[in-house]
């Protein structure tokens, strides 16, 4: 019980580098995901067939974890599209939502009774988020983006959740990958009508911080996230990862100078999403504990 909540927290330390290296990367948000999720396929192939892990598939089970991965694609790309059209801070504090969606989502989703006290939790946190920070009209577009970008996580996770429990971790990592990648390739050329992706290929410094989101931020993270998804409900693993904003903001100050006030309004909004995590967590322990 206590490491698959410690390899939580983990996952969400190293979740919040990846919104700083979005802004970094200067590649477009659709071009950078498929850079992303194409050297994290070719990585995981290679890697479990030099260990002998790579399992068969049928084409139904292949297409069950490929269409999870295109919600996670899809929900990189608005991701990273929020903080290019505003900034860390927006994109970041946008996705705490993703506890909100959850609560909404799931019990539609598993057909399950609606948890009240998720709900509560949820509005804890979307006051902790208004507290830390007051949505500037002149980021309208980047918090439209983030808040969808918050909706498709929240389904990705309820589908990993489902669809994970039948797979090998890592196998359904490459396979999500994949589904991902051949998705957002489809989708490219109407997207680019739209929206021109400009430059498709990394340049300088790209290179470095392409690598380490695919190895740490990819790779490591969404084996994590298979991981403690099969050991901790949905809506605790999406709650907990309200936490990701705090690290993420405090990278930006440093990196992009994206400093806040440290007023009494960002410290009490910090504090309010903190306990929602702890007061989840704690809740769900009993709950294990008891049944």
């Amino acid at each position: 019980m206590k490491k698959d909540y410690f390899l939580l927290h983990l996952s969400v330390f190293i979740a919040g580098f990846t919104g700083v290296l979005g802004r970094l990367i200067t590649l477009d948000s659709a071009i950078l995901v498929w850079w992303r999720m194409a050297a994290a396929a070719v990585i995981m192939w290679v890697f479990l067939a030099i260990t002998k892990q790579l399992n068969n598939y049928k084409l139904n089970n292949l297409l069950q974890m490929g269409g999870v991965g295109m919600l996670l694609c899809l929900h990189w790309v608005f991701f990273y599209a929020s903080i290019k059209a505003s900034n860390v801070s927006i994109g970041v504090v946008c996705f705490s939502l993703v506890g909100f969606f959850t609560a909404l989502f799931e019990p539609i989703i598993n057909r399950h009774k609606f948890s009240g006290r998720e709900f509560l939790f949820s509005l804890l946190t979307i006051l902790g988020i208004y507290l830390i920070f007051q949505f500037d009209s002149r980021y309208r577009l980047g918090i439209v983006l983030g808040v969808i970008s918050s909706a498709l996580y929240a389904l990705f996770a309820i589908a990993n959740q489902r669809v994970g429990k039948h797979y090998e971790a890592k196998n359904m990592l490459l396979w999500e990958m994949v589904g991902g990648l051949i998705g957002l390739t489809c989708l490219l050329p109407l997207y680019n009508m739209f929206i021109p992706v400009g430059r498709l290929y990394p340049v300088g410094m790209d290179y470095a911080y392409l690598a380490f989101m695919v190895i740490i931020c990819t790779i490591g993270l969404c084996l994590l996230q298979i991981i403690v998804l099969q050991k901790i409900p949905a809506f605790t693993v999406n709650l907990t990862y309200n936490l990701e904003p705090v690290y993420s903001i405090i990278l930006s100050m440093f990196i992009f100078k994206e400093y806040k006030e440290l007023n009494y309004s960002f410290c009490i909004g910090i504090a309010l999403i903190i306990i929602s995590v702890v007061l989840q967590t704690l809740f769900e322990i009993r709950r294990r504990k008891v049944s």
